[in-house]
């Protein structure tokens, strides 16, 4: 368990020391390049306070966009991922604990811009790469029916997520410690190349619990191998084309984080949202798009609640007809639909 939860961290602890050892230590590496002392980097700083009060009055007001963007990227992404990771595949539930994370992360990120440094952490606690390490299987013991219909006690194998903590202090712990000059120059061995092995690293196990990747596939596959599809879904072709454009604006969003606007890639996300709620529903038909979104929402994806809204105003019509049916069978007065009345007093 210790080994399945911390593989990445042992990982890249081994890879940080390999390098230095025997013959490897006379390689040509590039590693990451740290202060050898308590003080800002830039040549230009004496102290790591900024007096913003010196500042141009039109800069300060300036900085306020930055600082929403962040903002609202922080709260979308806890939001998105802390749905991700409670779906039914984990089996856990969102505690009220992390509201208090969100703001622990905006106070921090606070001090940083107050101190002029970059936002000591980006991460959310709960994160899927987080859940899939703590999802472990234990055999359960139950009642079972055999074949010959008598009840016995069987077993059966169950995935679980056991949620902890000692990530997160460990993590936190760590950045105190390193941003102290000693540790510094340790942190300072750690060749670029194990930093990029590790991005990988994230990326691959992202991909690897997200459909999209397999519907990619899907798309390069004869139709005869496709798996089957719920009957609710008429053909493939409606997936396929949403996998499509689903790739298409990560291309886009990849692209602009290269160029000059690169720091206003969460405002294309956020703009995604209302895309899918208001467009997409009107270019997919409901089923298709309950079918890809299923794997990211909890139960209710919008086009339930959508139903469930149309259910109850259905109920209530049918409850105030057979009201008023009743009404008019007893006192033989014939009513008029409520709709119809409306509409008569609107006229006069």
């Amino acid at each position: 368990m210790g080994l399945t939860e911390y593989a990445a961290a042992i990982s890249i602890i081994i890879f940080i020391g390999m390098p230095h050892i025997g013959e490897l230590a006379g390689l040509d590496k590039d590693t990451l390049q740290v202060s050898t002392s308590f003080r800002p980097t830039s040549p230009d700083r004496t102290v790591f306070f900024v007096q913003f009060w010196h500042l141009p009055i039109g800069w300060i007001f300036a900085a306020i966009i930055p600082g929403l963007i962040i903002t609202v990227l922080f709260f979308f992404d806890h939001e998105i991922s802390s749905i991700i990771c409670t779906i039914e595949r984990y089996g856990t539930k969102k505690p009220g604990g992390f509201a208090w994370d969100v703001v622990l992360l905006g106070t921090t990120t606070a001090l940083c811009g107050i101190l002029g440094i970059p936002p000591a952490n980006g991460l959310l606690p709960q994160a899927p790469l987080h859940s899939e390490s703590l999802l472990h299987e234990e055999v359960e013991e139950r009642q079972v029916i055999g074949a010959d219909g008598q009840e016995r006690l069987g077993t059966k194998i169950v995935r679980r997520v056991y949620e902890q903590r000692w990530s997160h202090f460990l993590h936190a712990g760590g950045i105190l410690a390193f941003v102290s000059p000693p540790l510094m120059r340790v942190l300072g061995l750690t060749p670029t190349s194990v930093l990029a092995g590790l991005f990988l690293f994230m990326g691959e196990q992202s991909l690897s619990v997200n459909p999209i990747l397999y519907r990619t596939f899907y798309m390069l596959k004869p139709p005869s191998e496709l798996p089957e599809l719920p009957k609710t879904v008429s053909s493939y072709l409606p997936i396929h084309m949403y996998t499509l454009v689903q790739i298409v604006l990560t291309t886009v969003i990849f692209i602009v984080t290269l160029t000059v606007a690169g720091p206003a890639f969460p405002i294309i996300i956020i703009a995604l949202v209302p895309f899918r709620l208001l467009l997409m529903n009107k270019m997919w038909n409901r089923e298709s798009l309950r079918f890809v979104d299923a794997w990211a929402c909890r139960d209710g994806t919008p086009e339930d609640d959508e139903d469930q809204k149309l259910q109850a105003e259905a109920t209530a019509r049918a409850t105030g007809r057979d009201i008023e049916s009743g009404v008019a069978g007893s006192s033989g007065v014939e009513l008029v639909d409520a709709s119809t009345m409306t509409s008569a007093m609107r006229e006069k």
